[in-house]
């Protein structure tokens, strides 16, 4: 059969339903084509290049060998939909819903709140489902393997780590043994082993969920397989053939087709998962005429053993390399395997578990990434290569000459990459491969090495290889390094001429791209000494005559000891409920959890397209800064389905200005560009993609002007908003540093963040046909400004605009005031068309046009007294605001009223600017500008700490604000617990025991160090501006009883409406059940406030309380007439008594508002205390760290709903973690931003959380202040994470001490794994030296 006889229909089977498609397109992927075609739209886009998991789905194949299908999660969103072919998809709902029944993934993750906002929930399922149906009896080991690919920027994961631990086999076992009351963890519970969470403690944890309730997992239960799919090969033995507009795809079925196919199109690519060209077309506007899909080929599909070692096929996915290469190692000696030892230890850190069930060994060699985390493997191994062509074949060893240049490599444009030959080792070759990224799991190399190296008999090298990945435009090899030391022994001697050699060859130019140039080079010596101490200590234990390694050196050996992770949760419930339906208090789920689970909770991008629907694509500026000399979308305008161009030309210019506190940037750039990612234009097309595509074909020239992008370029050039500085003066500053006993001096730096909401900025507007009219669907914080900003623009009056907010995929301030960015050209187009448009953002426009959080630069003086007590401080502090000024005040206001944390400071004088630089403008983002404030605090604390060679905590303690004393902005302190949390963490962390065992635990270690550190946080609750301080409510009642009620605030997974119907059922004591709430909308109620500044819950609380009393008011007469009845009867009665059902409700804060400029007013209505206790654990060799510990008390009042509440405190925790520790923008000195995606913008991942955390909401501790004695808790808690950069800074001072390195160093943040390394200062970091240049490849903005 030829090519041209081939099957041209796409065959598939979705959730069990067959899929025919006779014209498939192949530039397709699964994602668009579930979502777009079929309507499912629980699988969602978080990021398109396969970096969060928010895309997962299950995807079946058969094996017609074994009689059984294979379960494989997949990324839908780089997965091609033409390589579903003969199988069968599984998405989220196709496995249960909330009108049938809850599969028990869906229910667990609901149940246990692991589900806020909702929106990766999806992808958590389909893995964890996956999972399940891959083995019936994970381990927890399963079970960390199975979300490696997938990201929460809600939960902080725990939640879902314990509702996903019930699966494990020891859970599963002790339940079927009906131990009801059973630890899952078995034996390994902490209350078995003693280490247990109420050690000590008189109180004991609580429970957020029910374990015993959940649904029982029935494998027998699962749906069945797709018979026809069972029944026949046919799909698998078809040759496909699928034309699209653009792209050919072919799959052939033999070798010889293959290479036929190749011979006829030289420059096709050869796919498998489509991992890294799914990038490429997406990101990088690659266009491949010819795909051709080898996966049914059987020869790039083998794997045999042969004599000399093992034969991979090119097509073998990574993960089927790994189990092959787990059966070798068991069947074979350990000399023999020591190759593909490291084989499968790197391959645990390679990508995430949807990558490696698709991504190939052979693609991964041929796309020849120079951070690949293989290539470093097979080189050392010197693995050979067997290519094909229609003429000939050859054998081509993996060494030094294989790349030729950056993604380039020796094979010819006709060869195909047909398998690869593994070798055997010997007994007298070791191996070792390392790798270092800045998140270990999920993530690209930094710098990665594999040394193979063979011993004589006389225990001299006879032979060494070592290659490094992160070094070059290729995978390097250190030739000369390894041809110096042959004949020589394995000893110190060996080790400093290695160094010698590295530092000689591989030494990198100052402006080489990935930066961070004097750590890359000091990892090559760092990971060549681990593998030193490891085959040294393998030597000992072989050679008797070799001597034993130092117990102190074999911490260089390994990684982190793997734990399970733990946690406890301590909070009480009403002991008294006002009735037995009183829900407040209590922790009860996330109302929208298990629609979420199922994938029917409908976000923005998911409603369904209306009759002449129209998408938008933005056109943005490539240029930080300047001049526009022209436009030109003709090219764009000539495409077929393209509608329109808009452009500033296209409003009238002051219609063209917007603003949130000042009008300073234009919707649509006229002149000059202030940034890259400015909106410059915008294309409206009948399809999405064509959208997209037409934007990037929009030709705009530019006059380059100079751009300002770092703090010190604007300080330098005086370049700040209007308004500057800004000045706070409390007490005699100049008396307190005259009479001052130590002066201290120094400066301190913090890095912005990305806020990585799993949602991008979507909208959707739809103009009505008269008046005027708009709907506008968002997901955004602040509908009733965006509702403003549009008025204006469009000159139509706020009351024809309704902006409706379903839910939002995650906010945390980025969706605040730069919504408008996107909302306002997608009302503008609907306006003008007069037909619907929709946009939802790409992760990549999302990061490079949205802002950040505000980096910061401090310079401060402190006087102290000698007994560490201070006096006075002088503070200067610069934010980068970027190009316009947004909400950059108000976050530098924050950092100044926040900048002393929770110590009293009786002098101080604060200095405040806002620089305007060529950047996107920065914006607010958990917490404001206050995590920036009080690390500033932190840090200088630490200062003291150091002078007067004091323990830090004894300075804290002498320093913390108590009952009665007032701030620097004149705030008297009432209720004032922050004594007490310290107190209780104190005691509840085993603080002063632990550092005990710290300090034993570093003396016994000489490459590993741990650190502790305790610190509390004081966070004002209330917006500053007067106005702001207010909520409102509206509820209808209708004759069934049924209750709808809408507040003035947006769901974003916080959990708002999950209380404020907590709230109304209290009040109307009624079930919860009884209680719906839609949506947020403007028509519904008005004039509402942001959600934003931890206060909804306050405002929108009291809001609905004033509504609800309302109504009971009006139903008293009937209640007291009929006091035997049921609320359904008393509406009844009211209504026919012709009472209202409806009330408004309304709340203001009476006292608050404040002037900074004057230092005049109260800006908090109450503060939220804390304190949290981190320990953490650095390899100081690679600067790697992991949270060991962490204990968290925290003042939330009397909580509304304690799961809720610890959900906010485990999330913000994490979200902070990620800002201190890990979060790095990364711009290039014009400007560029480099971390634009989950690929190389890391936040944290499920690995990444505490390996023990533990979370106490304080008792007995109401706030008069808020509603039911509440508290704010949505973003008090983020600072505590700073708990673990100062617990690093700590272990690095050990690691310093020990190496009598000076204690007085600066760590700025966050404390990422190039600067922890770098810190801890040894005989490697001196041999490396900081080169400087003109021209970094990134700078510090």
């Amino acid at each position: 059969m030829s090519v041209n006889e081939s099957s041209s229909k796409l065959i598939f089977f979705v959730n069990g339903k067959k899929i025919e498609d006779e014209n498939p397109d192949p530039e397709w992927t699964l994602l668009y084509y579930l979502r777009k075609k079929l309507d499912l739209c629980g699988t969602k886009l978080g990021c398109a290049d396969g970096g969060c998991g928010a895309c997962t789905v299950m995807v079946s194949i058969y094996d017609h060998t074994d009689k059984k299908p294979l379960h494989l999660a997949v990324n839908a969103c780089l997965a091609p939909v033409c390589s579903m072919h003969g199988l069968a998809v599984t998405t989220v709902e196709g496995i249960g819903s909330t009108t049938t029944r809850l599969h028990p993934v869906q229910e667990r993750i609901a149940k246990s709140h692991g589900s806020q906002c909702g929106f990766c929930t999806p992808g958590i399922v389909m893995s964890m489902y996956t999972l399940l149906r891959s083995m019936r009896k994970p381990s927890y080991s399963d079970l960390e393997v199975a979300f490696q690919g997938n990201l929460c920027r809600c939960t902080g994961y725990r939640p879902i780590i314990e509702g996903y631990k019930t699966f494990i086999e020891d859970w599963e076992s002790n339940r079927t043994q009906n131990n009801s009351n059973a630890c899952g963890m078995g034996e390994k519970c902490c209350k078995v082993t003693g280490s247990g969470c109420t050690e000590k403690l008189d109180d004991k944890p609580g429970n957020t969920f029910n374990a015993k309730d959940f649904i029982p997992y029935d494998p027998s239960q699962e749906p069945i397989f797709p018979p026809e799919l069972a029944l026949t090969s046919k799909y698998n033995e078809e040759r496909l053939v699928f034309k699209g507009a653009n792209v050919t795809w072919y799959r052939p079925t033999s070798l010889n087709e293959l290479l036929q196919l190749k011979n006829e199109h030289k420059n096709a690519k050869i796919v498998t998962g489509n991992t890294e060209v799914g990038v490429e077309v997406k990101f990088k506007n690659c266009l491949y005429p010819i795909i051709i899909m080898p996966a049914q080929v059987e020869e790039l599909k083998e794997i045999q053993i042969t004599d000399t070692g093992v034969t991979v096929g090119a097509s073998v996915t990574l993960t089927d390399l790994e189990n092959s290469m787990k059966n070798v190692i068991r069947c074979f000696p350990i000399h023999k395997t020591r190759i593909y030892k490291e084989i499968v230890d790197m391959l645990y850190w390679f990508a995430g578990k949807q990558i490696r069930n698709v991504a190939s060994v052979g693609g991964n060699i041929m796309t020849g990434s120079p951070i690949s985390d293989l290539n470093p493997i097979f080189m050392a191994a010197g693995v050979v290569l067997n290519f094909k062509s229609v003429k000939s074949s050859r054998k081509v060893v993996m060494d030094e000459s294989f790349f030729t240049s950056y993604r380039k490599n020796m094979a010819l444009p006709e060869e195909v990459l047909v398998s690869i030959d593994l070798p055997f080792t010997e007994e007298n070759q070791y191996f070792k491969a390392y790798k270092q990224a800045k998140r270990r799991e999920d993530d690209i190399a930094i710098v990665n090495m594999a040394l193979n190296v063979k011993f004589t008999e006389n225990n001299k090298i006879s032979s060494m290889k070592l290659s490094f990945g992160g070094m070059g435009p290729v995978t390097m090899m250190a030739i000369n390094s390894c041809r110096q030391i042959v004949g020589k022994q394995w000893n110190d001697d060996l080790l400093h001429k290695v160094y010698s050699g590295l530092l000689s060859e591989l030494n990198l130019d100052p402006s080489a791209p990935g930066g961070m140039i004097r750590y890359r080079q000091s990892l090559t010596l760092s990971l060549f000494f681990k593998a030193f101490v490891q085959i040294s200590d393998e030597l000992s234990a072989n050679f008797s005559d070799r001597g034993t390694l130092d117990d102190r050196d074999k911490s260089a050996i390994g990684g982190f000891e793997h734990s399970i992770q733990k946690s406890s949760q301590y909070f009480n419930i009403p002991i008294n409920p006002q009735s037995p339906i009183d829900p407040v208090g209590y922790p009860i789920p996330h109302v929208s959890a298990a629609k979420q689970a199922t994938g029917e909770a409908v976000f923005c991008d998911d409603m369904p397209l209306m009759n002449n629907e129209l998408f938008l694509a933005l056109v943005q500026s490539t240029r930080a800064h300047a001049n526009i000399l022209s436009i030109d979308p003709s090219e764009a305008l000539s495409m077929a389905g393209v509608v329109k161009f808009f452009s500033a030309s296209d409003l009238d210019p002051q219609k063209n200005i917007f603003g949130i506190v000042v009008r300073d940037e234009e919707i649509f750039v006229s002149k000059t560009v202030t940034s890259q990612g400015q909106i410059i234009g915008a294309i409206v097309a009948k399809d999405q993609a064509i959208a997209q595509k037409a934007a990037k074909a929009v030709k705009i020239s530019y006059e380059d002007l100079k751009p300002i992008i770092t703090i010190e370029d604007a300080i330098k050039s005086k370049s700040y908003f209007p308004g500057c500085p800004k000045t706070i003066i409390k007490g005699d500053v100049d008396a307190a540093f005259k009479n001052a006993d130590h002066i201290i001096e120094n400066e301190f730096r913090m890095g912005g963040q990305e806020h990585f909401y799993l949602e991008t900025q979507t909208s959707r507007a739809v103009p009505k046909k008269e008046d005027n009219e708009m709907e506008i669907f968002c997901s955004l914080q602040h509908p009733t400004e965006m509702g403003k900003i549009i008025s204006n623009v469009l000159g139509i009056p706020i009351n024809r605009i309704n902006m409706r907010v379903k839910r939002v995929g995650g906010g945390f301030g980025g969706k605040e005031s730069r919504s408008m960015l996107l909302v306002v050209p997608v009302a503008l187009a609907a306006h003008k068309l007069q037909q619907p448009v929709r946009c939802m953002l790409d992760r990549d426009e999302d990061m490079i046009m949205t802002g950040n959080r505000h980096p910061f630069y401090f310079k401060y003086k402190i006087a102290v007294k000698d007994n560490g007590k201070i006096d006075g401080a002088i503070i200067e502090m610069y934010n980068n605001g970027g190009y316009c000024y947004d909400l950059s005040a108000a976050v530098l206001e924050r950092a100044m009223l926040h900048c002393e944390n929770a110590y009293y400071i009786p002098n101080l004088k604060i200095v405040g600017y806002m620089c305007k630089t060529n950047l996107p403008s920065n914006t607010v983002f958990r917490g404001s500008g206050s995590p920036q404030g009080m690390l500033l605090a932190e840090n200088y604390i630490r200062d003291i700490a150091v002078k007067l060679n004091m323990d830090p905590i004894d300075v804290t303690y002498l320093n913390l604000y108590e009952e009665g004393q007032t701030t620097h902005y004149n705030q008297t302190l009432t209720h004032c617990t922050l004594k007490r949390c310290w107190e209780e963490c104190l005691m509840k962390s085993d603080y002063v025991q632990r550092k005990e065992k710290i300090e034993q635990y570093n003396k016994d270690n000489k490459w590993k160090k741990r650190g502790i550190c305790i610190l509390p946080t004081k966070f004002g609750v209330a917006f500053t501006v007067k106005a702001l301080n207010q909520g409102g409510a509206l509820i209808h009642v209708y004759t069934d009883g049924s209750v709808l009620l809408t507040h003035g605030g947006i769901e974003m997974g916080q959990g708002l409406h999950t209380k404020m119907i907590q709230i109304a059922s209290r009040v109307l004591n009624i079930e919860t059940s009884k209680i719906y709430i839609s949506e947020t909308a403007t028509d519904k109620v008005p004039n509402t406030s942001p959600t934003a500044a931890s206060v909804s819950s306050d405002l929108n609380g009291m809001a609905v309380l004033n509504a609800c009393t309302i109504i009971m008011e009006r139903l008293t007469p009937y209640i007291k007439e009929n006091p035997t009845g049921k609320w359904e009867d008393w509406i009844l009665s009211a209504y026919s008594n012709c009472t209202s059902l409806s009330a408004v409700g309304y709340y203001y804060h009476p006292h608050t508002g404040y002037d900074l400029d004057t230092n005049i007013g109260i800006p908090y209505n109450y503060y939220t205390y804390g304190v949290g206790c981190s320990e953490v654990e650095i390899n100081c060799l690679t600067g790697d760290h992991r949270v060991l510990r962490t204990d968290i008390v925290m003042d939330v009042g009397e909580s509304l709903n304690p799961a809720i509440d610890i959900g906010q405190i485990e999330g913000a925790f994490v979200q902070g973690y990620g800002l201190y520790t890990m979060e790095e923008l990364i711009y290039s000195p014009t400007g560029t931003l480099y971390s634009r995606g989950p690929g190389s913008y890391k936040i944290p991942g499920f690995n990444d959380i505490p390996k023990e955390l533990n979370v106490s909401l304080l008792r007995g501790a109401p706030n008069p202040r808020a509603i039911y004695s509440s508290k704010a808790v949505g973003e008090p808690p983020l600072f505590l994470a700073a708990s673990v950069f100062f617990a690093i800074k700590n272990a690095i001072s050990m690691y310093r001490k020990q190496n009598n390195a000076s204690l007085d160093f600066n760590l700025s943040s966050p404390a990422t794994v190039e600067k922890i390394r770098l810190a801890c200062e040894d005989h490697i970091t001196e041999m490396v030296k900081e080169q400087k240049t003109s021209t970094p490849w990134n700078i510090i903005p």
